[in-house]
């Protein structure tokens, strides 16, 4: 099995929605037993509340839901769980390390890297473009599934 934990500042908005659009790859693909998929936040801002209304409605929109969720702060033991922590941008990182300590085994990495198009997730929260954001992460996941896939033989 699999573990993977997406990360953003708050995980009220692009955690949340990679962790469930990643989720909703793999039960399409019958893989959803292979993986475990959380999300959590590098700050302590949003704790304990819910996907943010204008992400959840976005993943709606694409019959992905989000029920149950709420935010939550990555930890040090979040390190040794997972296989792979991916962030969203590249300011997430100082304050993911700051949380960790540092990352030895190379488990902490961006989204898109996985991709062809290398770089950050745009944040929603200030540019208000929640299905742009979307087509982001949808793409990222299914590079980062490929490349889970190949390392893996899924």
């Amino acid at each position: 099995m699999k573990k993977l934990l997406f990360i953003c500042h708050g995980n009220i908005c692009r955690s949340p929605m990679a962790e469930f659009i990643f989720r909703d790859l793999v039960e399409k693909r019958g893989l959803a037993s292979d993986f475990e998929i959380g999300s959590a936040a590098t700050s302590r801002e949003e704790i304990g509340n819910p996907i943010y209304p204008r992400a959840k409605s976005e993943l709606n929109r694409h019959g992905i839901s989000c029920q149950g969720h709420r935010a939550r702060q990555v930890t040090p033991e979040d390190y040794a769980h997972y296989d792979y922590l991916v962030y969203m941008e590249q300011y997430n990182e100082p304050r993911l390390m700051k949380i960790l300590g540092r990352d030895p085994e190379g488990k902490c990495r961006r989204l898109m890297d996985f991709s062809d198009r290398p770089g950050d997730i745009d944040d929603p929260w200030y540019t208000g473009d929640f299905a742009g954001v979307f087509q982001q992460i949808s793409y990222g996941c299914q590079a980062l599934l490929e490349k889970v896939g190949e390392d893996h033989g899924f």
